[in-house]
């Protein structure tokens, strides 16, 4: 089976401190791939060089597209890559805020991304917003309000509407769960996992919270200073982490 994304040497630096260096995986149709570790260990540095918000020094993000096959990202010309990010791919960011249009309503801001690419039927483009509120457990009656009169919670379920209306085969998210109570945490990672499932999604999840990895993660990267220094399956990596930093991070959850 051709991999969906296939990571390739990725090295990001900023002058003498190492971003991340020579990260390679490959990641599977309907895979889902969770990447841990402390802040400052490059797990954000290397979703950003993926996404290609970050262009790395070295390495390629080579991405199996509908037209064309395997290309890679890194070397893509903008418009693709843009409209790349626009279909196949979507990035949920941690703070709604920064992937959301807070001075438009919650439709318009899932409606946007239909128009980008290509829809124009105003009742078309307002049914299926609506749908996907409602799908993301937002009371339909709320499509015109605008985010900033929703809860942390609503604006993130807001923002993954917008980024999975277009049904894109790949999503990106950084700490989704970051700043979040509890108990919306909870709910919002229950809804997270059901998408997943029912829409077969590959994805791509940074967090320090091993519970989020744990529930929806197929497969598990550890990040130290820049490197990987432990991969495998997420149980097998959290269940008998082998690497002392791995260790460690596990014993300091089950302490908590």
């Amino acid at each position: 089976m051709t991999p969906l994304l296939s990571v390739q040497g990725i090295t990001k630096r900023y002058g003498a401190h190492i971003g991340c260096a020579d990260v390679s995986f490959d990641l599977y149709p309907g895979e889902v791939m969770g990447i841990v570790g402390e802040s400052g260990s490059g797990k954000s540095t290397l979703l950003n060089c993926m996404a290609g918000h970050l262009e790395p020094d070295a390495g390629k993000v080579v991405f199996d597209t509908r037209a064309n096959g395997p290309k890679d990202t890194v070397t893509m010309s903008e418009p693709e890559r843009r409209m790349l990010s626009r279909t196949d791919w979507a990035f949920v960011h941690q703070h709604a805020r920064d992937g959301l249009r807070m001075g438009v309503s919650a439709g318009g801001n899932v409606g946007e991304r239909l128009m980008a690419v290509g829809e124009r039927h105003y009742g078309n483009i307002r049914d299926k917003a609506t749908d996907w509120l409602e799908r993301v457990e937002i009371d339909a009656a709320r499509v015109d309000d605008r985010p900033v009169t929703f809860s942390g919670g609503m604006q993130q379920r807001l923002q993954i509407a917008r980024n999975l209306v277009t049904g894109p085969r790949l999503v990106f998210m950084d700490e989704p769960t970051g700043g979040l109570d509890v108990s919306v945490q909870a709910r919002l990672l229950d809804l997270l996992r059901g998408l997943v499932r029912d829409m077969g999604l590959s994805a791509i999840i940074v967090t320090h919270d091993l519970a989020v990895v744990r529930l929806l993660a197929d497969r598990l990267m550890v990040m130290k200073s820049g490197h990987v220094v432990e991969a495998g399956l997420t149980d097998q990596v959290l269940d008998d982490p082998q690497h002392a930093y791995s260790q460690l991070l596990v014993s300091s959850v089950l302490q908590v």
